[in-house]
């Protein structure tokens, strides 16, 4: 199944999780999604498919089976080739690791097998959506291999790590661990477009309290907003994005 809610769309410097639709390869659906993907792209859009997500029970039992599930993306999604693309001609632009839950092993061998094949003309990137708490539970190995371009933490429904009630300390103090733990091109501050969900930062708060407490950092690259449906009921982009 391929579920539109973990496709991640690179959009300058504000990144954007749609909200869930999910797609039968086998039914050919999946191929409605072509066109659109090649139109995001030919705007300089990147468009990422994400790996696992808060449920089902999914990990990777050996360095094999990481090759093995590698191989398959890349055939499959990215530059290779198969009879049997879910998204047809699109090619996507590379691999987020959304590992929230079974084990941490082999995902970081599975990034390695994915970042070998940038390679063979089409780079591949590799981004993650780790939990604020450092170190991540299950992609924190991963991380440690250095091979990742884009990391877009998720502060949100962490509450030892999240902005709470006008106060973002524990939020920045997390960001800055992060920051000077691992190497990647560019981390990201993950943060809900919805009041409803813990974690929220009034855009006032963000712009005025949060942006300027982290934008220091080289790695910096921008925020990731959850989800897509939300931002549009609220126009949370609209109101942050000069301050990004």
């Amino acid at each position: 199944m391929v579920s539109a809610k973990n496709t991640k769309i690179l959009r300058g410097s504000v990144q954007y999780v749609p909200t869930s639709t999910t797609h039968d390869p086998p039914s050919g659906t999946c191929t409605s999604l072509t066109s659109d993907i090649q139109s995001c792209q030919s705007r300089g859009i990147k468009v990422i498919l994400s790996l696992g997500g808060a449920t089902g029970s999914y990990q990777l039992t050996s360095t094999s089976d990481a090759q093995s599930v590698a191989d398959y993306l890349w055939n499959n999604y990215l530059g290779g080739s198969s009879s049997s693309r879910p998204l047809g001609s699109a090619v996507l632009d590379g691999i987020d690791f959304d590992i929230e839950g079974g084990s941490s092993d082999y995902y970081g061998d599975l990034a390695n097998f994915l970042s070998q094949y940038s390679s063979q003309g089409n780079k591949v990137y590799l981004t993650a959506a780790p939990q604020c708490p450092y170190p991540d539970t299950y992609v924190g190995p991963a991380l440690q291999t250095g091979l990742f371009d884009y990391v877009w933490i998720q502060f949100y429904n962490n509450g030892q790590c999240q902005y709470s009630a006008g106060d973002a300390t524990n939020l920045v103090n997390s960001w800055n661990t992060w920051t000077s733990s691992i190497k990647a091109t560019n981390i990201f501050l993950g943060i809900p477009a919805s009041s409803s969900i813990p974690g929220y930062i009034p855009p006032n708060d963000l712009t005025s309290q949060v942006l300027p407490a982290i934008q220091g950092s080289s790695l910096y690259g921008g925020i990731m907003i959850w989800d897509r449906y939300a931002d549009v009921q609220n126009n949370y982009s609209g109101q942050v994005l000069g301050s990004v």
